[in-house]
């Protein structure tokens, strides 16, 4: 009776615990996080890499977590993706990349996408090692782009957020095990 009891109290301590942070590659990412007055829970976290290189880490935060990335993609709640860079890249690399991405994503809808693409590509700074870029959706407002250094941009709608987002969830993402580990599947 004195293991069950002691094992219950245990038990019942563990869970009363506040959530911890994850961790990778030396970033730490907190279980929540706070998206105009709603909260919004880590979906998952991982390392894009380039070769040999650690290029930035990323953090899925979403209202209403899940492992689906066409779930992901498709829901209209807030969402937002925190990328600390591992490595100094110019403004030309990174939107290169999510161009990129974009392009390999978008499919028929490019067209109609494509101004607004060149503003928030025109619109990325520069970023050093430890710098973050943080791009949060939010329904009916559109997608803010954040840099550490203050820059931020607004792009209108779901459309573009949706093409944004497979940038790393879609079916040709940037890197797979960074899609898996942003859907909490690692």
């Amino acid at each position: 009776m004195k293991n069950t009891v002691s094992c219950a109290v245990l038990l019942l301590s563990l869970l009363a615990l506040p959530a911890t942070a994850k961790e990778i590659a030396g970033v730490n990412y907190p279980e929540t996080a706070s998206v105009s007055g709603q909260e919004l829970k880590l979906n998952g976290v991982g390392l894009r890499k380039k070769a040999i290189f650690k290029v930035y880490t990323v953090g899925l935060y979403l209202q209403t977590p899940s492992q689906e990335a066409a779930t992901v993609i498709s829901s209209d709640q807030i969402k937002r993706v925190r990328m600390s860079m591992k490595r100094d890249l110019k403004k030309e690399q990174i939107s290169e990349a999510i161009v990129d991405g974009f392009k390999k994503n978008a499919g028929a809808s490019l067209g109609k996408l494509q101004q607004r693409l060149d503003t928030f590509a025109a619109a990325i700074p520069d970023l050093k090692e430890g710098q973050e870029l943080v791009i949060t959706y939010a329904p009916g407002k559109g997608t803010t782009v954040t840099s550490s250094s203050g820059q931020e941009l607004s792009v209108e709608g779901k459309d573009f957020a949706d093409a944004l987002f497979s940038v790393w969830l879609g079916k040709d993402p940037v890197d797979s095990g960074l899609k898996n580990g942003m859907l909490g599947r690692e």
